[in-house]
């Protein structure tokens, strides 16, 4: 017997598509446990509990929070097991449009159970399953599945060890899948060879907006991920986010991206952070500020780009560009002289409202500066990640916990704070609440 016929039927949604009657999904975990013997997740029916008291179920779709790193008390985190009872209740559970499976134990054998999931379930829009213990054969099977699926729009695979191959699989997916919106392939050991994969396949794929591939395994100096990276560039016209952190950059491979983009017009926010980018670099960033009128956000954290790269993003903007929002040269070497000539871009620019500076070498003349800046309304307090006081009469900065990362590898029990930019990681180009 169907174990969701005994439950009360309320409403369904009221949406474009038919979805299904809204089932109690405590009660139907807990029947799904008995009939698989399978001992119940108390963290699993408390949020399923939490769900099924949600009145917005009826309007619209809900994301299960499941994600075992974000509690003040310690949950049992989700396994293999665990999961195959969840994805038995959430069937027929059309309602459920978000699944967050973030830094559980779920190993290949879990990610088996997900792709069949996925080529059954036609509801699933959001999926987190960053920081697992899931490899090369369970990126395999869920590559698989999205060659068919076409709901799913945001994947986050972050942290799962999946390789290079792994990330092969996805590159070959991307080259038939039409839905898929975001896909997170940070921290996951890919190599030189899924990078190149990837960005022919971007070439071909119209419907991807946001990559993150940062952090991959690279055995060459000599650029050619990020050459074909560029070439990309020239020819897609559908990504606005791209993050190509930790890629071991330099001043080449700098020159080829701003040469690509001169003729890009779509692409909004570029992550260059934690490259090997100098002041020469730099030069080539500055001439794209010039000509570009489509980026609006720059994360160049953690380079070495000195006083004499910021003075060059600073001319840029206070004579050229007004369409950059948000610049983060957060660690980059840069003493007062180069800070000073940033704040003062700000008071001519008035598209730059978000300006990241902390890990640089900040004297009294950057205090004032930027205090200077806060204090007439031109930088609001929640836009940086400095924060002026005074000891003495003497103005000096604070470090805030903000920045372009700040909810990279998780997500605030509450909603994410506005600014939005301050948050951006893959939440530039906002599909629904959690997408």
């Amino acid at each position: 017997m169907d174990s969701f016929a005994k439950a009360p039927r309320r409403p369904a949604p009221c949406s474009g598509q038919v979805m299904s009657v809204l089932p109690d999904l405590h009660l139907h975990y807990v029947q799904a446990c008995q009939n698989l013997s399978q001992p119940e997740n108390p963290f699993i029916a408390r949020v399923l509990q939490e769900a099924d008291k949600n009145d917005e179920i009826s309007t619209k779709g809900i994301t299960l929070k499941l994600a075992g790193n974000n509690h003040l008390v310690p949950v049992p985190r989700v396994t293999d097991d665990d999961l195959g009872v969840l994805t038995s209740v959430l069937g027929q559970a059309a309602f459920v449009t978000g699944l967050d499976l973030a830094y559980n134990l779920l190993t290949d054998a879990g990610a088996k159970i997900m792709a069949t999931f996925l080529q059954e379930n036609s509801s699933l829009q959001y999926l987190n399953l960053m920081f697992n213990d899931i490899g090369t054969r369970g990126a395999e099977l869920i590559a698989g599945a999205l060659h068919s699926n076409q709901s799913l729009m945001h994947l986050r695979m972050t942290g799962n060890k999946i390789g290079n191959q792994g990330g092969m699989f996805f590159a070959s997916m991307l080259k038939n899948n039409s839905a898929l919106e975001k896909l997170d392939l940070g921290d996951c050991d890919v190599g030189p060879q899924c990078l190149t994969a990837t960005a022919i396949a971007l070439t071909q794929n119209k419907s991807l907006k946001a990559i993150n591939l940062n952090r991959p395994l690279l055995s060459s100096q000599q650029e050619e991920t990020t050459v074909h990276m560029a070439r990309m560039l020239r020819s897609n016209s559908s990504l606005v986010e791209l993050h190509l952190g930790k890629h071991e950059m330099k001043n080449f491979g700098v020159e080829q991206l701003c040469e690509a983009l001169y003729e890009n017009s779509s692409l909004r926010y570029l992550d260059l952070s934690c490259n090997n980018i100098i002041s020469d670099g730099v030069e080539f960033l500055g001439e794209l500020l010039r000509r570009n009128r489509s980026l609006e956000i720059l994360d160049l954290g953690a380079n070495r780009i000195e006083d004499v790269g910021a003075i060059c993003l600073s001319q840029a903007l206070a004579t050229r560009n007004r369409t950059l929002q948000a610049l983060s040269v957060v660690s980059n070497n840069i003493t007062g002289q180069g800070l000073v000539a940033l704040a003062q871009a700000m008071h001519s620019n008035m598209a730059l409202s978000h300006i990241y500076i902390w890990g640089n070498k900040i004297d009294r003349s950057t205090c004032v500066a930027f205090s200077e800046l806060m204090a007439v309304g031109r930088l609001e307090l929640g836009c940086t990640d400095v924060a002026p006081y005074e000891v003495d009469g003497e103005v000096l900065l604070a470090e805030q916990s903000h920045g372009l990362a700040k909810h990279r590898y998780w997500t605030p029990r509450c909603a994410a704070v506005a600014p939005g930019a301050a948050n951006a990681s893959l939440q530039i180009v906002p599909v629904s609440e959690y997408l």
